[in-house]
């Protein structure tokens, strides 16, 4: 059996009642590609220390399935990637559903000669005071380039070369691994895509159940540069998982 083309890695920690609403979103988005390429492709569930049936669900679809038991979403993705054989990787997360021509799309932005990029990603929240927030970090990563790691991709031949994530982060390690990566397309003339005809849609569970005034907090431009490699700074985040 040829090797797949193309690896979709998610990092999933307690997400048993989540993978059913939006894992077949990613299964159908890849099933697009094949039907479309010709070419095969795997996605690999990374169980980050869940302690509900995440691993069994995951399998339920047909996922592949490793483990990784550091809480640190870096290393997560990172191990998904080690495990890795598609010469694409697309890297999204167990509560986002992707439209149909997601990784369609990039996929032929990589074959077109670009390093990676990456689809913005449409919240929905329910208040208003979310929303703004979420306007907010719309234009601030519109008006400096950046991208978050609901739903990036690169050349395994980049990811290789940049390092991957970095695993001593414990917030704005997408951010951080874009910047690489957009740095690296540049000195090779291949320069990062951002897919702005395209939108994936992240759960806002946590918009949702916690307060505008907290998430304003944690979710700042200040605070988003705040002791980002200290694990206890960023506990709440890992720890405090909303459902």
């Amino acid at each position: 059996m040829t090797s797949p083309g193309l690896t979709v890695v998610i990092p999933a920690h307690n997400e048993a009642a989540y993978l059913p609403r939006y894992l077949p979103t990613v299964l159908a988005s890849l099933e697009r590609w094949q039907e479309t390429s010709g070419e095969r492709g795997e996605v690999i569930v990374v169980d980050n220390a869940s302690t509900d049936a995440t691993a069994d669900m995951a399998a339920s679809y047909g996922a592949q399935v490793i483990s990784e038991t550091v809480r640190n979403i870096g290393r997560v993705r990172n191990t998904g990637a080690a495990a890795a054989r598609g010469r694409r990787l697309f890297f999204t997360d167990a509560d986002v559903a992707l439209p149909m021509e997601a990784i369609t799309a990039a996929a032929t932005a990589m074959d077109g000669g670009t390093v990676g990029g990456a689809i913005p990603p449409l919240y929905t929240p329910k208040r208003l005071g979310a929303r703004l927030l979420c306007a907010y970090w719309d234009h601030y990563r519109d008006t400096r380039g950046g991208a978050q790691g609901v739903a990036q991709f690169a050349t395994a031949v980049a990811f290789q070369e940049i390092g991957g994530y970095r695993d001593d982060l414990f917030m704005s390690e997408d951010v951080e691994f874009f910047h690489r990566l957009a740095a690296h397309g540049r000195s090779v003339n291949a320069p990062v895509v951002i897919l702005d005809e395209l939108r994936v849609r992240p759960s806002t569970r946590r918009y949702d159940q916690w307060s505008s005034l907290r998430m304003l907090w944690w979710q700042n431009p200040v605070t988003a540069r705040l002791r980002l490699s200290s694990p206890r700074m960023w506990r709440h985040w890992y720890q405090s998982t909303v459902r």
